[in-house]
């Protein structure tokens, strides 16, 4: 995509503080293409990029190292061999036993991934020779792309709406597909058909870095300078001028000032320094330059943010808008906001800057290679969760029906007033139950423990005579909720006399409705037919209130 998935920052740069915010996982979920996934699925994503011109194609990896694939496969997109849509995740197969290092991708959209072994990978739309294949012929499935780099080990990858970009381990930088305007980086403005190395100023130069504009190139170099090449028609390469550059060109004006990365949104750039400042220049229609204006700027300007120092700076070629996040964790936005310009950087309430391209960018894309690291830490309410009906660590048994259930006095006394009096002076570690059944009881102690229950509408009544045998008033009301969500017309009538019983009002007009809504059903029930006197009575008397018997 646009720009490089790595974060090469380069030099020495002071920790991050860990907060507790730095510390969240990423949530896939935020994209938009991700509700098609079952929430068993999300959790095992642990890579992903979200593509395509309304962000409805996308790949992840999973902890078992397999590649996934979903969308809307637009000229091939997904690598499956067809160009048939799915809203199933689909594996790809032919990169099994590949691991990915960097992805990016194009507007058309075109894939480019480079494995960890340094290989790369293209597939997908191929109109301008960006798959750099030799051919104009759309890809459907990967393949491998060895010309001029058969003996290279590719470290990152960038590109551009219809060009591709490479960086190999040594430094060297390799572009090939549209060059309409130099993006390419070879003098001319012919379309290059396989890899091609930039060379002019980048000759003798150790790159470190690499971004793509949507049709403009840039590279940094070991010494923090970088080198331009490509459209500038908004005065996207820095040069002071909107003249194209068909070869790269260093940007002067950054002079004395050492930069770490670079990136590319649509039109225009960000660069950050090694003192984490951050500059911008090119494209502002949406305030993307951050300079609080929407002027657009052929040099390099600089972007306050904060005084705390800058670590990382995000922009995709799909998209207007630019992110920062700062060492103290905090993450700035500006640019095009979901339809709105935002000309000076904002605080966000985010701890990574992908999050602003899922909520804020349009499209919904990644602009790097998700990376998201699975999470072992357990909340306090999580850990109690998984301590109930432990017999390693509790230290009070309830025997119920001839069954134990295993708890924690000093837990118990804290969530409820019965236990907090019934176990303040008690020495005993067993104590038996015969009022309520096993089940029931259960469902009470793990309610305490996880504050919520899972129950037929049969069992949670007698949780819910429970529940008001010890004034339990939250836990009533579940009760009702699960009475409510369960009933049906065979147990209406059992459920509108436990809920007069308990003098549950809410739930008992709750019933009374149902059961006249069905009541040619119900009145044929057994239920009905064994309904306690008193409560016919007034049943059907209430029932021809509500004009239930009228013809």
């Amino acid at each position: 995509m646009e720009e490089d998935f790595l974060l090469l920052y380069g030099g020495s740069v002071k920790p991050v503080q860990a907060t507790l915010s730095s510390l969240k996982m990423l949530d896939v979920g935020k994209w938009p293409i991700f509700s098609l996934c079952s929430e068993e699925e999300l959790q095992l994503v642990r890579q992903a990029c979200v593509f395509g011109s309304a962000g409805n194609e996308v790949l992840y990896t999973t902890v078992n190292d397999e590649i996934f694939v979903l969308g809307t496969n637009c000229c091939g997109c997904l690598g499956l061999g067809d160009v048939q849509s799915t809203i199933e995740p689909r594996r790809l197969d032919s990169l099994s036993g590949k691991k990915i290092a960097c992805l990016s991708y194009g507007s058309g959209p075109h894939i480019v991934l480079a494995t960890t072994e340094g290989e790369v990978f293209t597939w997908g739309h191929n109109a301008y020779s960006q798959l750099g294949n030799g051919t104009t012929n759309h890809g459907l499935v990967p393949c491998h792309i060895s010309t001029n780099l058969s003996n290279k080990q590719v470290i990152e990858v960038a590109c551009g709406s219809y060009h591709s970009l490479v960086l190999t381990s040594d430094g060297e930088v390799f572009a090939w597909g549209y060059n309409n305007s130099g993006q390419i980086g070879s003098g001319s403005t012919a379309n290059q058909l396989i890899p091609r190395r930039v060379t002019g100023c980048l000759q003798n130069k150790t790159a470190v870095n690499i971004a793509c504009g949507q049709m403009c190139s840039m590279a940094v170099v070991d010494t923090g300078e970088v080198y331009v090449w490509g459209y500038n028609g908004n005065g996207q390469l820095g040069l002071g001028s909107s003249g194209n550059q068909p070869t790269p060109c260093r940007i002067a004006a950054l002079q004395g000032i050492c930069v770490q990365r670079v990136a590319c949104g649509y039109a225009h750039t960000l660069v950050l320094t090694d003192e984490g400042q951050v500059y911008a220049w090119g494209a502002n229609s949406y305030g993307q330059l951050g300079t609080g204006n929407k002027s657009n700027q052929s040099y390099p300007t600089p972007v306050v943010v904060e005084k705390d120092r800058i670590i990382e700076v995000a922009a995709c070629h799909s998209a207007h808008t630019s992110a920062a996040k700062t060492q103290g964790g905090h993450v700035y936005m500006w640019g095009q906001c979901r339809g709105q310009s935002v000309t000076l950087p904002h605080l966000t309430h985010f701890s990574s800057t992908d999050d602003v391209f899922a909520c804020f960018a349009t499209p919904a894309v990644t602009w790097r290679l998700l990376s998201v690291e699975p999470d072992d830490h357990l909340t306090v309410a999580e850990s109690l969760k998984r301590e109930f009906d432990n017999p390693d660590t509790a230290d009070l048994k309830f025997l119920v029906d001839g069954k134990y259930i295993y708890a924690h006095k000093v837990l118990l006394k804290i969530r409820c007033e019965h236990f907090r009096s019934s176990l303040e002076d008690s020495e005993d570690d067993i104590v038996e139950m015969s009022e309520f059944s096993y089940p029931v009881y259960r469902a009470f102690l793990e309610y305490l423990y996880t504050d919520s229950i899972s129950l037929s509408p049969e069992e949670a009544v007698g949780l819910l005579d429970l529940a008001t045998f010890y004034r339990e008033n939250r836990l009533k009301k579940l009760c009702q909720q699960t009475i409510k969500q369960g009933i049906c017309e065979e147990n209406a009538i059992a459920l509108l006399s436990a809920a007069v019983k308990y003098d549950a009002q809410d739930l008992e007009e709750f019933c009374f409705r149902f059961c006249i809504n069905h009541l040619t059903v119900v009145t044929q029930t057994a239920g009905f037919a064994e309904m306690d006197h008193d409560l016919l009575k007034n049943f059907i008397s209430k029932a021809s209130r509500v004009g239930a018997f009228k013809n």
